[in-house]
């Protein structure tokens, strides 16, 4: 037993995804028998498939793509709270919270409890929040929620209030069961030159 906690959504056919994009799919392009040597696969994703990081060029032409962000954001020790079942994740859910401290930031939330379809809605962050976690010192908020915004939202004010506030986003975090606490963080993105986001192994090892 390693100890690390696996909170990343399994990469299988079927993965919700946000409608009307590219579905996940993983097939073998040559396969042992017709290589003489070796199966290899090729994977279909959207940047945005499961357990990911959004850079910010996802919604803002001038951003930073993947490659550009700082490593020292998805690896290192991160607080996890649990809210459950908020109407939203603003200021005053948090005010009670011990923060002191804290560069990254999990927020479990249970309410995306099917994890076999896409939620119809989601409990969003207030854009408010992003400068009270920037006071904080808080440069990564996570959570398991596809995205930090209503699922209807155009304009993302949570998505451009974070950046603006140095905050980086994790999305689609698997926090099932993980208590509050303090944890080791391990959630690298892919060295992808030109995207917008990359899908992230995530996990975490309780501190002492």
């Amino acid at each position: 037993m390693s100890g690390w906690i696996d909170i990343s959504q399994r990469l299988v056919k079927g993965i919700p995804i946000w409608p009307g994009d590219t579905p996940f799919s993983y097939q073998l392009s040559w396969s042992k028998e017709e290589s003489g040597s070796v199966n290899v696969g090729q994977i279909t994703l959207s940047t945005h498939t499961g357990t990911h990081i959004d850079a910010p060029f996802h919604f803002d032409e001038e951003g930073k793509r993947v490659i550009d962000l700082d490593l020292d954001l998805y690896i290192g020790r991160v607080r996890v709270l649990h809210l459950p079942d908020p109407i939203q994740i603003g200021i005053e859910e948090l005010q009670s919270k011990n923060l002191k401290g804290v560069t990254r930031l999990l927020i479990r939330t249970d309410t995306w409890i099917d994890r076999s379809a896409f939620p119809h809605a989601i409990p969003p962050v207030a854009p408010e929040l992003a400068p009270y976690l920037q006071e904080k010192g808080i440069r990564l908020l996570g959570l398991d929620l596809p995205s930090v915004d209503p699922l209807d939202s155009k304009e993302l004010p949570a998505h451009h209030a974070l950046t603006d506030h140095g905050i980086h986003i994790l999305e689609g975090a698997v926090l099932d069961g993980v208590d509050p606490g303090d944890y080791q963080l391990a959630a690298l993105p892919l060295p992808l030159a030109e995207a917008d986001g990359s899908p992230v192994r995530a996990a975490l090892k309780r501190l002492e």
